[in-house]
């Protein structure tokens, strides 16, 4: 699609289709809020014709093919996809609101993601097992069939690339919702997927709202996994409505992510991951480090420290390529604003603020960076996950005390251990609850090999790496008797 064309349509059994009921969506650009585009607006009766369509995939062409030919093909997706760094990385930069070198660094990421699972298509081995004298047991490893994935709008190709890539590894044909909000390069993509020669129904693509599409996806007969990222009120919703199928799900939701920073630590290493895993994508991130908890003998230095960095973070819109662009929408901006508004309304103490460029458009949904220290363990700023470039900073007196800080939140996603004590960093690792831990670095949510997800209200499930290839697969058991 060039970049002056503007209406996007569904993408079913390899056709580009309008909605049934012809209606649409207005996109608008969170830099300037102008219109960007228009995609469809779907209806159960257009998750039904993608779901038909995907099935028809499985009983075809794509079912019939071997796994070292859907690796070749998920390869040439990967291939595809660099040779559009530039338009993709442009449109999702446009739509979602990030920094130009963030959005191609997703790009990048959505490439890898094919050329590893393209890898790992033909290498899903099952096993013999020992088993009573005169049989043979073994196990295969078998795709569920359709799978859903509904996608988020905070990074619309790293989480097509984690998700969709794995499922059709494994073999499974996939019905993909994207958020309204940001989801032009899931669009794209399709056009990518299909010029690599994936076969038509393998991956299908309808857009539109999750009170109507989404939902319409989470509670169909025909679907056999669910794949959802996003919050952990509508992930209720996804897996309660996937129950009624008895219909299996894995859940990536919300974090309230710590970093716990000791007197040990070596604090020129540590500051930039402090900082950048807060306001990566202007905070809009799950795996986002939005708590920095510091030994209590260097508290105040972490704090001018950061306080120092925050003041020469600069926001503007997105192909302007500064250090943090818009949030998604006003109404996001409502939202951050509000919690940055009930610190000043209880007596927090904003450390330091980020400036937003003289030259943004009045239009576009920019929030300040925003540094916020002393606030107390069970505050809302500290128990609720704010999505926006909003981070708290808290002392510490102690290993216990550290530690209970850290898992005292509901979530349990991703956690970052800054000490050089070895002993220390083994009995944090095991005590925190979360699904990653990163000593003296940070990944935010990790590379495309190291297995993804959370613990508690951060939801279940794995992604990323190798095993998500399994939850992608269903395992059955075969027993032979040959006496």
């Amino acid at each position: 699609m060039s970049k002056s064309e503007r209406t996007y349509r569904n993408y079913i059994a390899g056709r580009w289709v309008d909605a049934a009921d012809g209606r649409r969506l207005e996109i608008l650009d969170p830099s300037d809020g102008s219109h960007l585009a228009d995609i469809a607006r779907s209806s159960r009766e257009d998750i039904d014709r993608a779901v038909l369509a995907a099935r028809a995939a499985l009983a075809g062409d794509w079912g019939r093919m071997s796994a070292t030919d859907r690796g070749r093909v998920l390869h040439r997706i990967g291939e595809g996809v660099l040779k559009h760094v530039d338009l993709l990385a442009d449109l999702e930069a446009r739509d979602v609101g990030k920094p130009l070198k963030q959005a191609r660094a997703d790009v990048e990421a959505l490439a890898r993601y094919f050329e590893f699972y393209g890898a790992a298509a033909d290498k899903v081995h099952g096993d013999t097992i020992p088993y009573r004298s005169g049989f043979t047991a073994i196990t295969l490893y078998e795709p569920h069939g359709v799978t859903a994935h509904i996608i988020p709008w905070n990074y619309p190709m790293q989480i097509i690339g984690r998700s969709l890539g794995a499922a059709l590894a494994m073999g499974n044909a996939a019905v993909v919702k994207p958020a309204e909000e940001a989801c032009l390069t899931v669009i794209e993509f399709a056009r990518i997927a299909e010029e690599a020669g994936l076969p038509h129904g393998a991956f299908n693509l309808v857009t539109g709202t999750g009170e109507e599409a989404g939902a319409a996806l989470s509670g169909h007969p025909g679907i056999n996994h669910i794949s959802f990222t996003g919050s952990v009120a509508t992930g209720a919703l996804v897996q309660a409505a996937a129950g009624r199928n008895a219909v299996p799900v894995t859940l990536e939701l919300g974090g309230k992510s710590p970093q716990l920073v000791f007197a040990d630590a070596e604090l020129d290493r540590a500051l930039p991951f402090l900082v950048m895993a807060g306001i990566q994508n202007a905070g809009q991130t799950c795996s986002a480090s939005s708590r920095i908890l510091v030994e209590q003998s260097v508290y105040e230095e972490v704090v001018a420290r950061m306080a120092d960095a925050y003041r020469k973070l600069k926001v503007g819109p997105a192909l302007s390529d500064l250090d943090v662009g818009p949030v998604v929408s006003r109404r996001q901006k409502d939202i951050v604003g509000g919690y940055i508004g009930l610190a000043e309304r209880d007596g927090a103490r904003i450390a330091a603020q980020g400036t937003i460029a003289p030259d943004a458009p009045a239009g576009g949904a920019y929030v300040k960076p925003t540094l916020i220290r002393d606030v107390s363990p069970s505050h809302r700023l500290v128990q609720e996950e704010i999505f926006g470039p909003v981070q708290v900073i808290m002392p510490f007196d102690s290993e216990q005390h550290a530690l209970e800080l850290a898992n005292g939140t509901p979530f349990g996603l991703v956690c970052g251990i800054w000490t050089r004590d070895g002993a220390r960093q083994f009995r944090l690792a095991r005590g925190i609850h979360s699904g990653q831990v990163f000593i003296n670095n940070y990944g935010a949510g990790g590379g495309i090999e190291l297995p993804f997800g959370g613990v508690k209200r951060s939801g279940h499930g794995r992604e990323k790496g190798f095993e998500a290839l399994y939850g992608f697969a269903t395992t059955k058991t075969i027993s032979i008797y040959h006496g």
